[in-house]
């Protein structure tokens, strides 16, 4: 028995990864690994495969088995980003892009875990990494006057893989494209033509719906005078491309707080 429990083990950090992504919490993952290790100790040796030989992506369908079997749905409580795009997966697509994507088994080992055709598993994974990559693409709202800036800004965006939605100038001109386009993310000068101020276009905007804001801008004290730390990070010009890179994808991997919950539920 120690010896079969020996084996397991060998298995057991790389389990407890994909339970606990397949389940969506860590509690949950780790349950279904120990009712896994239950069943691999009494289990006839055949059902198992127990020995030296002990095939992990044998333990991989008995943790889709017990999920299947108990009926739950993963946990959606962290929001991150990936989570919410692997969400909109089949759950068949979700599990097939979990153990090829973040356990690293090649496609056909992966296919006969989900007891699938390799042609079909190739194909399933083809259409649902385009379809996470396309959840993780951010629509970004430019609010910058400075026209040079403005291009710079955006060249920067595009070349990240995103969309860039417009380039607003004003406070009517940004609030008008950001109820037109819904952008995922605002990259905010503070002040702005005709005397506006990115500050509270970026109340506005969080009074309207949650969306995360970077300032850029030359007046980065301004959002201390006023207490509004709050509203988000400051790069302060002049800046780099890295940082704006930098600061872009944390934006839009960082997992969305209580406020933004209800507009991430997958629909």
């Amino acid at each position: 028995m120690e010896q079969y429990t020996g084996h397991f083990m060998q298995h057991l950090p790389y389990l407890r990864r994909y339970a606990r992504a397949l389940t969506g919490t860590n509690g949950r993952g780790d349950a279904l690994v120990t009712r896994t290790l239950e069943w691999y100790l009494e289990a006839d040796e055949d059902e198992t495969g127990r020995g030296d030989d002990l095939s992990r992506g044998a333990l991989y369908r008995h943790l889709n088995k017990l999920q299947d079997e108990d009926g739950a749905s993963p946990a959606v409580a962290p929001y991150h980003p990936v989570e919410s795009a692997l969400m909109t997966l089949d759950e068949t697509d979700r599990r097939l892009y979990l153990l090829v994507n973040l356990e690293d088994l090649p496609v056909g080992d992966a296919a006969a875990v989900l007891e699938l055709a390799p042609e079909e598993a190739l194909e399933r994974l083809t259409h649902a990494r385009e379809r996470v990559r396309a959840r993780l693409t951010a629509t970004i709202l430019i609010v910058e006057d400075d026209a040079i800036i403005a291009y710079d800004l955006a060249e920067t965006v595009r070349g990240m893989g995103h969309i860039v939605c417009g380039n607003a100038a004003t406070m009517d001109e940004a609030l008008s494209l950001a109820a037109e386009h819904r952008p995922t993310l605002a990259l905010m000068d503070i002040r702005l033509a005709d005397g506006d101020n990115g500050l509270e276009v970026a109340r506005e905007l969080r009074s309207r719906r949650f969306l995360p804001v970077i300032f850029v801008t030359a007046f980065p004290d301004d959002l201390a005078k006023h207490g509004l730390e709050h509203l988000g990070p400051v790069i302060p010009k002049p800046f780099t491309r890295d940082q704006i890179e930098q600061a872009i994808t944390r934006a839009v991997f960082m997992p969305q707080p209580e406020d933004a919950r209800e507009t991430a539920q997958p629909h």
